[in-house]
């Protein structure tokens, strides 16, 4: 399944397009299926309808864990390190994974959850995590993951758009020099949530929660109920896994669908070919379980290939810079995994925090989230990596399901900040804005992918016509990622940044219609406008144009209060990074908002604003970049 050389890529890149579905038939020979499929794809864009592997039978974690028993039942499959340095790390055998979400799988049955309820977890990122969410796979349940830094408002949207039944969460979570009071933050988003029938608590911070009598209970006190006995349910290739929300360019976050069969073959066969992962290796991936790269690389991925995954539960700056590096010599890490946010973070301390720590274990570096800009590219390569590992620049989605454009380690020859070439089986195009395709290289344009590929959402929870609209409506029998791509003459791709009304946050994709939903919330804000611009950290921030009620404006206490109002509402990570106050908007007569003249002021470059003299009142715009220049 493993590529080894550049030849040996061009020729399973060209046999993937030529006969996609021979190709994934043998990459989908490679995994545990209690009846094969009857059928390898059916699929038309237009709709969208798309299934893989109709009529296979399977259980994804009979894949993830039983498979792996008789020969690697004592290998590590999970390597946990603590927030605390201080704190033991934890290791868990396949043996002992085993029989942990076996035993939390009967948990689930105990309290009533059955095959096709959906399951909210929100827990800080410990082993019990991991747990919970393969305990759902096995028993047929749909999870959906939500982000241990979203407010109350936000986790109940989800909570009601996918109609759970059961959430799983913990007292509080560690985070840097942060305590989170999650079972707090549930309690308050539960007001709101008439499905939810039980709520199972793991003790993690030991911080006093309130038990609500017949809703409420304990991991620890269920866990000691049950056996260890239970058989994986069989389910089919095109049912549901999870939900997975993300933001969209409307207000109202959209639940992507992964399937079973589809999402399975495709997130085991990106991360043994990425990454060139060998059997005794160590792959630590940063991320958070509750974002898509969690789930495809530390959980589901790695447990597919028999691999040892690490998970960390705390930030790669606590308790001080040298934290990420410290974790790699102690667990002889050999694949590090992690986003341009964290690399541009560390690069601001210097080498210093590197210095001491032995990184010859590591032989691959990966980058994932958002593009990795130059500076950061050489710094990661030559401070981190020593000249010596290659480095996977990897471009995908939440809705991708896997990595779709990346260099494979140590075959495809790499270049700062492109995602050079699609992995076998994916096949973009760049249209310009009319969907003609753009062809040859040495070209920009919108990137779409004109085939369908195994991890491919399948739909939006509840919504397919919404699904429809963001994804397949743009341009005709086509997949739009809502990035803009060049393709250079070596036809190697470079992701230029969202054409769409998303901003790209330290990795996560915030769409700015949430963003001023929530600051419009504030009784003072009669509107408001967000952009992008660029961040030297996160990539991009957020840059809000707001316009105020005259009566007791107080500049400062308000941006405070706005902020406030922004992180109950959706969380502190969609918190603006800049808010400017002005008297009026760049509206066209039609009263849309002319976001691209913000974004320019917002990025400074306002000596190109093109032509204003359209707009309902031009003398707004030259108020706004004069209050823009004080600000900056």
């Amino acid at each position: 399944m493993q590529i080894k050389t550049f030849e040996e890529y061009q020729q399973t890149y060209k046999h993937s397009v030529e006969q996609p579905e021979e190709f994934w038939a043998g990459i989908a020979e490679n995994f545990l299926w209690k009846k094969k499929w009857d059928k390898v794809l059916s699929w038309n864009f237009s709709e969208p309808n798309v299934k893989w592997f109709e009529g296979g039978k399977l259980n994804i974690t009979e894949n993830c864990l039983d498979r792996h028993l008789a020969e690697n039942g004592d290998k590590p499959a999970i390597i946990w390190e603590p927030n605390d340095p201080e704190k033991d790390a934890i290791t868990i055998t396949y043996n002992i994974l085993h029989v942990q979400v076996c035993r939390f799988a009967n948990v689930l049955k105990k309290n009533g959850v059955k095959k096709g309820d959906r399951i909210c977890i929100y827990m800080p990122m410990v082993p019990e995590l991991a747990v919970a969410v393969l305990a759902c796979a096995r028993i047929g349940a749909v999870h959906s993951v939500i982000f241990g830094g979203f407010s109350a408002q936000s986790i109940a949207d989800r909570i009601n758009d996918a109609q759970c039944k059961l959430v799983i969460t913990a007292d509080g979570s560690f985070r840097g020099n942060k305590q989170i009071q999650l079972k707090e933050v549930i309690d308050d988003a539960l007001i709101g949530c008439p499905t939810v029938e039980k709520v199972i608590v793991l003790t993690n911070t030991r911080t006093p929660v309130s038990m609500i009598k017949g809703r409420d209970i304990w991991w620890e006190d269920e866990i000691k109920l049950v056996d260890a006995n239970c058989p994986a349910e069989e389910m089919d290739a095109e049912d549901m896994l999870f939900i997975l929300y993300t933001s969209g360019s409307t207000g109202k976050p959209k639940g992507v669908v992964h399937t079973i069969g589809g999402y399975m073959v495709y997130a085991g066969y990106t991360f043994a070919n990425v990454f060139n992962y060998q059997p005794e290796e160590v792959f630590f991936c940063t991320a958070d379980i509750g974002w898509i790269t969690g789930h495809s690389y530390i959980v589901y991925g790695p447990l597919s290939q028999g691999a040892t995954t690490l998970m960390f539960e705390g930030v790669p700056t606590y308790p001080d810079a040298s934290r990420l590096w410290q974790i790699v010599e102690k667990h002889k890490v050999n694949i590090l995994y992690t986003a341009p946010t964290a690399i541009r973070s560390l690069m601001s301390f210097g080498t210093e925090p590197i210095q001491g720590n032995d990184l010859t274990s590591l032989r691959v570096l990966g980058s994932v989230g958002e593009p990795i800009n130059e500076e950061a590219w050489h710094w990661y390569d030559e401070q981190i990596g020593k000249g010596n590992c290659p480095i996977v620049d990897t471009w995908w989605q939440t809705e991708n399901g896997g990595i779709m454009i990346s260099p494979i380690a140590f075959v495809t020859p790499t270049k700062p900040s492109y995602a050079t070439l699609p992995l076998p089986g994916i096949q973009p195009i760049l249209v310009d804005e009319a969907g003609n395709e753009i062809e040859g290289n040495g070209v920009s344009g919108n990137l779409c992918i004109k085939f369908p590929w195994p991890g491919i959402l399948r739909t939006t929870y509840g919504d397919h016509e919404r699904c429809k609209l963001t994804y397949f409506s743009t341009y005709k029998d086509m997949y739009f990622t809502g990035d803009g791509v060049m393709r250079d003459e070596d036809g190697y791709y470079k992701i230029t940044g969202r054409v769409d009304d998303v901003i790209n946050v330290s990795g996560h994709r915030i769409g700015t219609a949430e963003v001023e939903n929530a600051i419009n919330m504030h009784s003072g804000v009669v509107e408001s406008a967000v952009v992008g611009f660029p961040h030297d950290v996160k990539g991009q921030g957020i840059y809000a144009f707001v316009i105020f009620s005259d009566s007791q404006h107080d500049p400062d206490l308000n941006k405070r209060d706005i902020l406030q109002t922004v992180t109950r509402v959706i969380g502190a990570i969609a918190k603006p990074d800049k808010i400017l106050f002005v008297s009026g908007l760049p509206k066209t007569r039609s009263g849309k908002i002319m976001r691209r003249i913000l974004r320019k002021i917002a990025e400074g470059e306002t000596s190109n604003l093109g032509d204003t003299s359209t707009l309902l009142d031009p003398a707004v715009v030259d108020e706004i970049v004069e209050a823009a220049g004080k600000l900056n």
